[in-house]
């Protein structure tokens, strides 16, 4: 594996999402988090066949996307050949469309360099999602890259999320306040201050706790897992969401698209599927649905 020569635009992640977004009229992030025993047998086995169902994949949703998220999980699961996968996926991802890694990476010193420095470089992906729970020394390194976007974990859509989320914080007027919206100000500084474009993920099965969260970071991109096999609120989290341009979220669906279909045809129901779910999104833009 060499170095990703995937053409790479001296703007800003937000600006080319925005760019995306606007192209393509959408919102909706496709996840491409392949599942082995998922895939159609008639691609073969193994890494080969993860990566052809995703590069298809690819090839029939992008003119409906502002972005795309591989999870690192699911390859890193096959080993080395899984990582050659993440990295012929990443490569046929057309250069106008921002690529998100999900890999929840966070860490400090020499270690946190390698991760920025693998993920941005060596890869080549536009923005990957960070765990703040080392705090501001942890992302460092990430956020200095001006072109690239980091967005930090905040309001998770798993339902134990709270367990952590949820703790009461004492801010620094002396006021309380749960812990997710003291990261969503963390978020805000860190956004003010930084070269990289600083996001935050905020799940769609949270619409309340969205709406609390997007009034303290007007003008950040908020990623939204959880719509689709979760069951997130789209149309309350799309209204909460958006930024005031109708802008600013990336509403990300992964099985919901990637297994739409059946063997023969799951390019075309991925298609599909995106095309319904962008469609929804856009629907929920409006003010009077």
């Amino acid at each position: 594996m060499t170095e990703c020569t995937t053409a790479r635009p001296a703007t800003s992640f937000a600006a080319r999402l925005d760019a995306a977004a606007l192209a393509n009229n959408s919102l909706l992030c496709v996840g491409l988090d392949p599942i082995p025993e998922r895939i159609p047998t008639s691609l073969g086995t193994g890494a080969d066949a993860l990566a052809r169902c995703c590069i298809e994949i690819i090839q029939a949703t992008a003119d409906l996307v502002s972005c795309y998220k591989p999870n690192l999980a699911f390859y890193a699961a096959l080993g080395p050949d899984g990582m050659d996968a993440l990295f012929k996926v990443r490569s046929a991802i057309p250069a106008s469309i921002p690529v998100i890694l999900d890999a929840k990476s966070g860490d400090v010193g020499s270690t946190d360099r390698a991760y920025a420095t693998g993920w941005f470089d060596a890869f080549g992906f536009d923005a990957v999602t960070v765990n703040p729970y080392l705090g501001r020394e942890g992302l460092d390194p990430f956020l200095s890259y001006a072109d690239k976007g980091v967005i930090v974990l905040c309001r998770t859509s798993n339902p134990g999320s709270a367990e952590i989320q949820d703790l009461v914080v004492s801010a620094p007027d002396g006021r309380t306040e749960a812990l997710y919206l003291a990261m969503a100000r963390k978020i805000r500084a860190w956004s003010q201050e930084a070269p990289a474009t600083v996001g935050l993920v905020v799940g769609a099965t949270r619409p309340a706790e969205l709406a609390q969260i997007r009034p303290i970071c007007p003008d950040e991109p908020i990623l939204l897992p959880g719509v689709g096999v979760q069951g997130g609120d789209l149309a309350a989290s799309v209204r909460s969401g958006m930024n005031a341009a109708g802008q600013g979220l990336i509403v990300s669906a992964s099985r919901s698209i990637m297994y739409a279909g059946g063997a023969t045809d799951f390019a075309a129901a991925a298609r599909a599927a995106a095309q319904e779910t962008r469609d929804q999104i856009n629907a929920y833009r409006r003010p009077d649905i």
